[in-house]
């Protein structure tokens, strides 16, 4: 797959569509941003700002851009689709490209949760779809903020599905400054080890504290060691393997996460790589009063528990409360700790 003439729509321009559709904009790739109004109001007015943790600071014009409200018009130009809807409207989506994409489009799942390609392929029978795993953290501007502001907060690479005649090179394609894209072998096991970390959504957004704040407080550290152990015990009864997380065994992590502030702000730097001010996109799903994918990160794994009759009742816990705040619609609780254990939660050790 050449770089002449081939388009990329973006199918869900929100915070992490908006900022690979703005690297690949920049790389001089032809993009069409699939938005809603409001942010397509945004990009016509002021164009998209991109930047990232490593300093990159970049302007895309308005009259650089191509936005469309609509999906008919957006999804029939497409070669390559990157679908970053949030996991509740991945079957809307498959729905979309179903009516309006070529048969020979390639489309990319760049979602949270482990089985949003599954979904798509159910949904598409001519197109090809591979999955995709997105690690880092994008921040958007606020409201009426122009230009339209997205910042990577956080580090590390695209990884896309490998392992397909003829669509070697879409890896390479994808592949520009301040997006690094990858392919890899065996996406069940990275999307299962990213979905591990995932866990930590829930708590940013309960917390209502930046992500580098929470991680740093081993309170909040004690809850996410909790939700692995329960997650890796449901994996491991069900035969999944998943992928290391920052160069660490999953078995480990548990065991980071533990160690006193002072010893973990030491060793995990990495982890801790984060610009001050990110946090997560369930947070800002709770603050827009939207639906959290909730059920696609801590119900993927309840699911899994019930299957394999493993506990997992701090998982219970998280989920509850998140689904109280969804329903009161008042953005982020700003729970402490404390309120987010349940009975015998663990508290130290």
């Amino acid at each position: 797959m050449t770089n002449g003439g081939k388009k990329i729509v973006i199918a869900g321009a929100g915070s992490i569509g908006c900022y690979a559709g703005g690297c690949l904009a920049l790389a001089g790739r032809q993009v069409i941003l699939l938005a809603r109004p409001r942010i397509e109001a945004a990009l016509r007015q002021g164009g998209l700002r991109v930047s990232d943790l490593e300093g990159r600071d970049r302007l895309v014009k308005p009259d650089a851009l191509e936005v469309a409200v609509d999906p008919a018009t957006a999804l029939r130009q497409a070669d390559v689709i990157l679908v970053t809807v949030k996991s509740g409207a991945t079957q809307e989506m498959a729905a979309l490209i179903r009516a309006h994409a070529r048969p020979d489009a390639v489309v990319i799942s760049l979602q949270n949760g482990v089985d949003n390609a599954d979904r798509l392929r159910a949904g598409l029978e001519q197109q090809t779809v591979l999955a995709g795993m997105v690690p880092f953290n994008v921040v958007q501007s606020p409201d009426g903020e122009l230009p339209l502001r997205v910042h990577r907060a956080s580090d590390g690479k695209v990884m896309i599905e490998d392992g397909l005649a003829g669509l070697l090179d879409v890896a390479s394609f994808l592949n520009v400054e301040g997006l690094a894209v990858e392919t890899h072998g065996d996406m069940k096991v990275v999307l299962w080890g990213k979905l591990l970390m995932n866990l930590n959504n829930a708590l940013v957004a309960l917390s209502d504290l930046p992500l580098a704040r929470e991680l740093a407080d081993r309170r909040w550290r004690l809850i996410l060691a909790g939700q692995i152990d329960e997650a890796l015990r449901a994996m491991k009864a069900s035969g999944i393997e998943p992928a290391s997380i920052a160069g660490l065994r999953p078995a480990l992590l548990p065991k980071l996460l533990r160690l006193p502030d002072w010893l973990f702000k030491l060793l995990a730097r990495r982890m801790l790589a984060i610009d001050p001010e990110a946090r997560s996109s369930m947070w800002d799903d709770l603050r827009r009063g939207r639906p959290t994918e909730i059920g696609e990160l801590q119900g993927a794994v309840l699911a899994l528990a019930a299957k394999t009759g493993t506990p997992a009742p701090l998982l219970k816990s998280v989920t509850a409360l998140v689904r109280a705040a969804e329903a009161a619609r008042l953005g982020s609780p700003g729970l402490t700790p404390e309120q987010v254990l349940p009975p015998g939660g663990p508290r130290s050790a």
